[in-house]
């Protein structure tokens, strides 16, 4: 069995990350795949530019809005399969799904790059956030029955106490709601009966807490004071989450206002 090593991360826009030395860093990290989120680009934008980074062959969902969202799975093997969206009527406007398939010999596996909406912005958001995580988990977990996969994404979700640093203060924010967080309980509970998924960095790193962060707001230093969040994930069936061995958080480098999140596995694709 190779190593397949698999990295996410929320650009917060792919010409700012990429003129911060994302290319530079792939090149010396050499993940196998990077799911990527919030492109904030169209087709146009990634032509002759953006089709391919350190060599991985990017695919994408852009958002129908200027500016917007987007996702793309840059990979070094060429997938079987691309499935642009989820088959949402309101949310595949929105570029937030991308599944790439390798299967090989009668095995079945998919590597998807997801962007959960965010509902900071206010309530209209926040409503469509909610009406987003109740069609997104049945379709996760009807996906689970078909092949195997690992969804990495920005989940915009700390799901524990440990999961940000003023978790008392948050208590009534959007990304940490106690309908957010059960959620996630349950959606993660349902791997006890065979049936759910698994937060894979949680499984290697169970209590960890100030170095899990991902996110940082632009306000009051908090990148320089780790006064963060753990919102991006790594979601996977729970045979494939049997493979995960190593998990690292780089924060060397700032490409964008996440940190990427890489997994080593057990797998060869």
């Amino acid at each position: 069995m190779s190593l397949f090593k698999l990295t996410s991360l929320n650009l917060n826009g792919i010409r700012s990350a990429t003129s911060k030395g994302l290319e530079d860093w792939l090149l010396q990290s050499k993940p196998d795949c990077i799911c990527v989120q919030e492109l904030k680009a169209q087709g146009a934008d990634i032509k002759d530019r953006f089709e391919v980074l350190a060599g991985l062959k990017g695919h994408f969902h852009f958002a129908e809005k200027k500016g917007y969202s987007g996702v793309a799975v840059y990979s070094r093997e060429e997938p079987s399969d691309v499935i642009v969206g989820y088959g949402s009527a309101e949310f595949d406007l929105e570029g937030r799904y991308l599944e790439t398939r390798f299967d090989r010999a009668g095995r079945k596996l998919s590597v998807i790059s997801a962007y959960f909406p965010s509902g900071s912005s206010g309530e209209e958001r926040q409503a469509a956030k909610i009406r987003f995580l109740a069609e997104f988990c049945p379709y996760m977990l009807a996906l689970k029955n078909e092949r195997e996969f690992v969804l990495c994404g920005d989940i915009n979700i700390a799901h524990q106490e440990i999961d940000l640093t003023n978790f008392k203060g948050n208590k009534k924010n959007s990304g940490f709601l106690p309908e957010e967080r059960a959620w996630m309980t349950q959606l993660l509970a349902l791997e006890n009966a065979g049936g759910g998924m698994v937060d894979v960095y949680r499984k290697l790193h169970p209590s960890t807490t100030g170095d899990a962060y991902t996110w940082w707001s632009n306000r009051g230093q908090a990148y320089a004071k780790n006064v963060g969040w753990r919102l991006d994930y790594h979601l996977a069936t729970p045979s494939f989450a049997q493979g995960a061995h190593t998990a690292h958080i780089y924060k060397t480098e700032k490409f964008s206002d996440h940190a990427p999140l890489t997994i080593d596995y057990d797998f060869e694709v």
